[in-house]
């Protein structure tokens, strides 16, 4: 896995902020996946309308439960390599490429805590250093854009799973170069990554609705 943070910067064209507060009150919708009746929330952010759910959908192939445990799909939602992913959202919805993550507006705010805003307010480990004195910093996020980003870990190629619990990751529709595609991830710390995994590995997926 090639992994790169976004400096300040790199963040701020990343991901396309705007000037709306991003304290402005959240309206989610609903999404109903005909193929097997699950419901998840939506919410919209800047001009596009994301599921703000990590997908669950079980495809004939290339997705898996975290260590196999359905009770990791139901929290986390399954994991799926990038061939499976490309073909696993719902009717009306796609996996967004790096462009989509670009133009998601999450409106103001530091962007030195951009992945604090994403992510849930629960699910995430807490982490202590070992020094009694320090106390223990939660993984948590303050999800002020209904985002509500989860650390559903990652299946890596080989069969192993890793990282639930305290980092997530995303895969984009953009492909690379020696069987590699573009991912997103985020970890307890307050960072957004870019990151780029093999077509192999298997990672969350978030939905983006297509353009009318």
């Amino acid at each position: 896995m090639r992994k790169l943070l976004l400096t300040t910067a790199a963040v701020a064209a990343a991901i396309g902020l705007a000037g709306c507060s991003k304290k402005e009150p959240i309206t989610y919708g609903t999404l109903t996946d005909e193929r097997d009746g699950q419901t998840y929330k939506t919410v919209t952010i800047g001009t596009q309308t994301w599921m703000a759910q990590n997908l669950n959908y079980k495809t004939p192939s290339g997705s898996w439960c975290y260590n196999d445990s359905l009770s990791y799909c139901k929290k986390y939602g399954r994991l799926y390599s990038w061939d499976a992913a490309m073909t696993a959202c719902p009717a009306g919805y796609h996996v967004p490429s790096s462009i989509s993550w670009k133009y998601m507006r999450i409106n103001g705010g530091d962007i030195k805590y951009v992945a604090n805003y994403l992510k849930a307010r629960s699910g995430w480990n807490d982490h202590c250093d070992g020094d009694n004195d320090r106390p223990c910093i939660s993984g948590n996020g303050t999800d002020d854009f209904g985002f509500s980003a989860l650390p559903g870990g990652i299946r890596s190629f080989d069969g192993s799973f890793h990282n639930i619990g305290d980092k997530g990751y995303w895969w984009t529709a953009t492909k690379l170069r020696d069987g590699f595609a573009e991912s997103r991830s985020i970890g307890y710390r307050d960072d957004l990554y870019y990151t780029a995994n093999k077509k192999s590995d298997a990672l969350s997926v978030r939905c983006v609705a297509d353009r009318p």
